[in-house]
């Protein structure tokens, strides 16, 4: 089949080179000059497989009055006069419950599951390589409360492929000794076989080994719209021309609703925006070699060719992507308590993201209410968690949904003129 998938981040560039892998002609188009140039483009570079609880969930629901308060809570909360934000908040609101918020849980840890297999699979066979690092992760947890939450989530997720372990903090420390001056924590969680890898690298290695399959990319290309007949979509108009295809897989992120719009599809998806700085080490410090996650700060840091990436922040509502100068602080701040003296703050490297996010934090993995186009969008946080699983996973909607025999007519961009396709 000829597929064309609208959007270039983690998302995207797996589904496209899942689709080339199993030999589809495979078009991948973007408005930005780049791959992952938005979300995932320096986010908190953990491939977090066995921790993915979801956002909606009894501990959040507690802190709503801290986030709506506290300029300083890690989670933050801007209102709009947005009615689609309301929706988002009241089915947000009714998926921490204990058991919507277990079942998100169970269904996340079996998609990430389905990544990591897919993940290892492209990289023994395909020869991927992203510069993975296999450091494991270690959640702290500030108090005997958030400990015991830690090991209920342990044993739900026990004897689902999830191999996690409960430590004291003399047992944290001893894993992970830069940790010894913190004194921000009194135990955690160890996962051997977590990884941190960085997500734009991730981008770049796969669609470069995805060319050697013939995987065209057209990029400053921004797709305006589909015409639908019969309840198929025969074209895509993109600022750069026409573009025909047998099937189109929308993987835009946070500007997903829109297009989905006119394939009948109302989108619950809500930015939350997050923060990361990439810091260098001075030398002669402990160094820290395994990914980190802080509960109380919800704070992730990730060791990373020889620099540490520190991500923070959770603010639902932000529509912008400016860095303001207290969240920079607080940043800051965060990894001089944890890590006192190592890093070098004088060149950070600054970025924001908006993570496109459902209420339940479950993805859209599915054929749309338009036989030939397809969802993979609303993967807030855990993107790079789950990109690859939910490129197997759309990939068989496409071969699920197929009810004719492939077309042969090429996959084309053509000058953008008229209304409709040519």
């Amino acid at each position: 089949m000829k597929v064309c998938v609208i959007g270039a981040g983690v998302v995207g560039c797996a589904s496209a080179y899942q689709l080339a892998r199993v030999g589809h002609e495979v078009l991948l188009l973007d408005s930005a000059p780049q791959p992952a140039s938005g979300a995932s483009f320096a986010n908190g570079a953990q491939l977090s497989y066995s921790y993915v609880e979801p956002l909606a969930n009894p501990a959040t629901f507690k802190s709503i009055p801290k986030m709506l308060l506290d300029p300083q809570s890690p989670l933050g909360l801007r209102l709009r006069p947005s009615v689609s934000q309301w929706k988002w908040i009241a089915s947000f609101l009714r998926s921490c419950a204990p058991e919507r918020s277990r079942r998100g849980s169970l269904a996340l840890l079996a998609s990430a599951s389905l990544s990591r297999m897919t993940n290892e699979r492209w990289m023994a066979e395909d020869g991927l390589d992203f510069a993975v690092q296999r450091n494991g992760k270690l959640v702290l947890c500030p108090n005997a409360e958030s400990l015991a939450s830690q090991a209920r989530q342990i044993q739900l997720q026990s004897g689902r492929g999830a191999e996690q372990t409960l430590l004291t903090r003399d047992a944290c420390v001893s894993l992970e000794p830069a940790l010894a001056s913190y004194p921000g924590f009194v135990g955690g969680v160890w996962t051997p076989s977590e990884c941190a890898a960085d997500p734009r690298a991730y981008c770049n290695a796969l669609l470069h080994t995805a060319s050697t399959r013939g995987i065209r990319m057209q990029w400053s290309t921004t797709a305006s719209s589909f015409v639908i007949e019969n309840q198929r979509v025969v074209c895509l108009h993109t600022s750069a021309g026409e573009i025909t295809a047998d099937a189109f897989v929308l993987a835009t992120g946070i500007d997903a609703p829109q297009l989905a719009r006119q394939l009948g599809e109302s989108l619950l998806i809500e930015p939350i925006k997050g923060f990361s700085l990439t810091l260098g080490m001075h030398p002669g410090q402990r160094a820290p070699v395994t990914s980190v996650t802080d509960l109380a700060r919800k704070t992730v840091l990730a060791p990373l060719g020889g620099k540490l990436r520190v991500a923070a922040f959770a603010e639902l509502g932000r529509m912008d992507l400016k860095i303001p100068a207290r969240r920079l602080a607080q940043i800051q701040r965060t990894v001089e308590t944890i890590y006192p003296g190592l890093c070098d703050f004088n060149a950070p490297g600054a970025w924001a993201g908006l993570r496109p996010a459902t209420p339940d934090s479950l993805p859209v993995v599915r054929q749309s209410r338009v036989a030939n186009a397809f969802l993979n969008v609303g993967h807030g946080a855990l993107g790079f968690t789950l990109a690859a699983g939910c490129a197997v996973q759309i990939t068989e909607a496409i071969h699920e949904a197929r009810g004719r025999p492939q077309s042969n007519t090429p996959l084309s961009a053509s000058p953008a003129a008229a209304p409709r396709c040519a």
